[in-house]
This record gives structure tokens, C-alpha cells and sequence, in this order.
């Protein structure tokens, strides 16, 4: 007998004599020793049984089993639950764990750069926000084109190095935009269209 089966074998009386319930007895019973990986021992249940695999997860359960298994081995040692009983439904399981490691690892770089483009972008709006308060006389025409020229190049500079056109930067963009349209008395449309002229997109 293997020696993550023989720990298995050799902690469920004890793990039984500690539980209550039905339920949790049947799925002890039914519960087979699949594998041994470093400080993880990994007990499957057949399709037939997968219903029973609830009374085992619950964290009493799950921890009490864990510290027996920990006293047999004389090492710490996690417990793992998956529906299957074979190495090879394990590895199918190992597989989805990457996968959704690897679908986590791309929603936390997503949400990253969002931060990122939100952060670039507000820091320009506040940007146009400054120089427009700075502006002395705000009301004569020819000091709302200086700030309108300027307020241009700021947002066009920020268009050029914008890694990406996702719709956050978009959003952000536009946002910018309307921020000078506001300030400058001048429709957001032709505003976006000198931006976009001097970034070289038009």
C-alpha cells in the first residue's frame, strides 16, 4: 500500500470517532486516497458519491481531518477534496486549477492597466482643471484660446502615449475632452477633432 494511502488508512478511525452525522460518515467511508504531493494528501470521491464531498469541505470537517492526518504523518499536512477517484482525474483537476490561475492572473493584469489608465488620465484632468484656474480673466476670449491651445497639447501628448484605445482609455479620453469643451466654450466634437489632429490621428 502506498504511504499516502496507508496515512489515509491509519487516520480514519480516528477522524470517525470525532465526527457526527450521516452524512459525514458516508462520505468518510466513500472518500479514497488518490495522491501525495509535498505537504498535500488529495482524497477524491467517485461521481456517484461527488454529493457527499460537501460534508467533507465544511472547515470543521476539513480541519480536523487535516490535523489527524498532520498527527499520523508528524507533519503538517493540507487535505484536498476533488471529484474523482483516479491519479488521472487529478491531473484533470491540477489543469483547471492552472487554467483558472492563469484566467485570474489575466483579470488581475486587466484590472492593472485600467488602474493605470484611470490614474494617467485623472491626472491630466486634474491637470487641465490647474491651468484653467490659473487663468486670469477667464472671461476675455483671447485668454480662453491661450488655455485652449494649451489645454490641446496637454490632452494630445497624453493621446500619443496611451498604450492601448480599450474603452477605459476611451472613456477616459473623452472625458478630458469635455473637461476643455467646459472650460473653453468650444463643442467637445471640434475639441476632439484638434486633439486628435495634433496626435497625428487625423
Amino acid at each position: 500500500m502506498s504511504e499516502f494511502a496507508d496515512v489515509w488508512k491509519k487516520s480514519l478511525p480516528t477522524i470517525q470517532s470525532q465526527v457526527n452525522g450521516r452524512g459525514v460518515w458516508a462520505a468518510l467511508n466513500a472518500a479514497v486516497p488518490v495522491a501525495q504531493e509535498e505537504n498535500t494528501i488529495v482524497i477524491g470521491l467517485s461521481p456517484r458519491d461527488s454529493e457527499l464531498a460537501g460534508h467533507l469541505k465544511i472547515p470543521a470537517t476539513n480541519r480536523l481531518i487535516e490535523q489527524i492526518v498532520s498527527r499520523v504523518l508528524g507533519t503538517p499536512t493540507r487535505v484536498r477534496i476533488i471529484d474523482g477517484t483516479t491519479v488521472a482525474d487529478y491531473e484533470v483537476v491540477k489543469r483547471r486549477d492552472v487554467e483558472r490561475r492563469r484566467l485570474q492572473e489575466a483579470e488581475l493584469t486587466k484590472m492593472r492597466a485600467q488602474l493605470e489608465t484611470r490614474t494617467n488620465w485623472d491626472t491630466i484632468y486634474d491637470q487641465l482643471s490647474r491651468r484653467f484656474a490659473a487663468v486670469s480673466n477667464k472671461s476675455l476670449p483671447q485668454n480662453k484660446a491661450r488655455f485652449y491651445a494649451e489645454a490641446l497639447g496637454i490632452v494630445a501628448e497624453a493621446r500619443k502615449e496611451m498604450a492601448s484605445t480599450d474603452d477605459t482609455n476611451e472613456r477616459m479620453f473623452a472625458r478630458c475632452i469635455e473637461r476643455v469643451a467646459q472650460y473653453a466654450e468650444v463643442p467637445s466634437a471640434v475639441v476632439a477633432m484638434h486633439v486628435l489632429e495634433r496626435a497625428g490621428e487625423l
